[in-house]
């Protein structure tokens, strides 16, 4: 099987782990809000992965570089959802900070892989 550029990327990696971390721990949420902050959450998370891959198809450095900014973005949309899951004891503070850590990791990959294609 082919395994393609995005695949090999550790940021891409490391974001689809926080995906299924995300996943896995949003399944305890208060079924209330299964369509309101879980599945922002989630859907911002797996952005985050969406947007490297398609990045990466991208033919100019510019137009990946849009898609990096966009995966950025999203990560820090990604931590947003986490504050307020905290705040609202959805999770502990050690649930928290494991994929907070997680996050910022991502968004300082993302932010090198920005760089590099200035």
């Amino acid at each position: 099987m082919y395994q393609y550029y995005f695949e090999k990327l550790e940021v891409w990696q490391n974001a689809r782990i926080l995906v299924l971390d995300i996943y896995k721990i949003s399944k305890k949420f208060p079924k209330e809000e299964q369509f309101g902050i879980t599945n922002q959450l989630r859907r911002a998370a797996t952005s985050i992965t969406a947007n490297i891959a398609e990045g990466t198809s991208r033919k100019t450095n510019k137009d990946k570089a849009k898609f990096i900014n966009i995966s950025y973005s999203t990560s820090l949309e990604v931590i947003n959802f986490l504050i307020l899951c905290l705040d609202l004891e959805f999770l502990s503070n050690e649930e928290y900070l494991e994929l907070r850590e997680k996050a910022e990791k991502i968004t300082n990959q993302l932010n090198a892989f920005y760089n590099s294609l200035q």
